[in-house]
């Protein structure tokens, strides 16, 4: 089973980067499931159900967030219906949503870290909870863990090392070089990236986030506009028997 994992899909720049590659790169690369962190579609901030439709009927067939799922609230009644779009699986049992997804012979979960993001619950007891709770999951595991910092996300894929197929960070928007699969056969990379403006901020206008470093004040963020925009992803090959991952590598594009 070949997985393409996208980075945080930030605006309308991102959007249309996913609209133009992705259904070419499914039928390139022979992708059997493509999966999206979404939380920054909208604006940069959270998700609308019509543009998770868009992102679906692109050919992404699971939605990932994190902390900005809440920013649209027209989003939440959403996210205990049918749209296959997740929040994080380590929020309090009573909010909106769902954490993971089973389709067929993969199952994919959300998780968000702590250091530096916010007070969750423990999202390696949650991971733990979730895979007893399931008893004999799908044989392909993939995780989005929804976190800024990289000692957490590295920790996360060892604790799950031969428990899961895959662990893969989301959340800083700058893609990482480490690419690797762990002793047990766990693919892992510390950040997807993103899909967003290359001449950017991490996805926004650099006057605005010049504008919160210099004055140390509130100042709202906006996409970046013009130039070309950044497709950083990852594909897994992942046995789908064994649920080992074969292999792991990078699928950065850029479109004008």
């Amino acid at each position: 089973m070949r997985v393409l994992a996208i980075g945080d899909v930030f605006g309308r720049p991102g959007r249309d980067a996913v609209r133009a590659l992705v259904p070419d790169l499914r039928r390139d690369l022979g992708i059997d499931f493509v999966i999206a962190n979404g939380e920054n579609a909208a604006g940069g901030r959270g998700i609308t159900s019509a543009i998770a439709n868009e992102l679906l009927d692109v050919g992404v067939d699971v939605i990932t967030s994190g902390n900005h799922i809440w920013d649209q609230q027209e989003i939440i009644p959403h996210l205990s219906g049918d749209l296959p779009l997740l929040r994080p699986l380590n929020y309090p049992p009573s909010t909106p949503g769902r954490g993971y997804l089973i389709a067929d012979r993969l199952m994919v979960v959300n998780l968000i870290g702590r250091v530096f993001v916010g007070t969750f619950d423990c999202p390696f007891r949650a991971m733990d909870d979730l895979l007893e709770s399931i008893g004999k999951p799908p044989p392909v595991v993939v995780v989005d863990l929804h976190a800024e910092a990289t000692s957490e996300k590295v920790a996360m894929a060892w604790y799950l090392d031969g428990r899961v197929s895959a662990v893969f960070g989301t959340h800083t928007h700058v893609p990482t070089a480490d690419a690797r699969l762990l002793p047990k056969g766990t693919a892992y990379v510390s950040d997807l990236g993103m899909v967003g403006p290359l001449n950017s901020v991490i996805g926004a206008n650099p006057e605005d986030a010049l504008t919160r470093f210099l004055d140390q004040t509130p100042h709202r963020l906006t996409v970046a506009k013009g130039g070309p925009v950044r497709f950083n992803s990852v594909m897994i090959n992942i046995d789908d028997v064994s649920g080992r991952a074969i292999d792991i590598a990078r699928v950065d594009r850029e479109t004008p």
